[in-house]
């Protein structure tokens, strides 16, 4: 399985936000601009806490294996492979979910002496942080999952040619 490469990431928060801006002052020019809801933060918050606890709790476990402790319970292949899925599909959500919620902050920047206006900034930030946190969380899973090097560079998948 391939790592996830932080230039990935990056273009898509990229990419989210310029939309995001754009569609805010879009928006606004047409109408009202929705509101950034305030437990957008709080749920990607929760997030980042459940991948940090998988995280922990496979390094644990993958550690006790491989000292081949007999109380380990050891993880299977499989569901190393699953939290790697969870963690980089997550990571990846949370690069467009912060692109857009910064987008929209960026925007909501230009009117900051509107209260209301401020406060959907600050839910905006925060939500950005909380999307960030997932994105550590998520990277850091993926870094226990990873196998140990064992000198072998066939990372592709395939058998090596004999």
């Amino acid at each position: 399985m391939k790592q996830l490469r932080l230039k990935v990431l990056a273009g898509l928060f990229l990419a989210a936000g310029i939309l995001s801006w754009g569609g805010a002052r879009l928006w606004d020019s047409i109408g009202t601009l929705p509101s950034v809801p305030l437990a957008a933060p709080i749920v990607l918050a929760a997030i980042a806490a459940v991948l940090t606890a998988t995280a922990l709790s496979l390094r644990t476990r993958l550690k006790a294996q491989r000292e081949r402790r007999p109380d380990a319970k050891g993880v299977e292949p499989l569901m190393a492979a699953r939290a790697v899925v969870f963690g980089q599909a997550s990571a990846l959500v949370a690069a467009l979910v912060a692109g857009m919620y910064g987008g929209t902050g960026v925007f909501l920047l230009g009117s900051l002496d509107v209260p209301a206006r401020r406060d959907q900034a600050l839910y905006a930030a925060f939500a950005v942080l909380a999307a960030f946190a997932v994105i550590a969380a998520a990277l850091f899973l993926e870094h226990v999952c990873k196998l140990p090097e064992d000198g072998d560079d066939n990372d592709s998948g395939r058998a090596p040619a004999a």
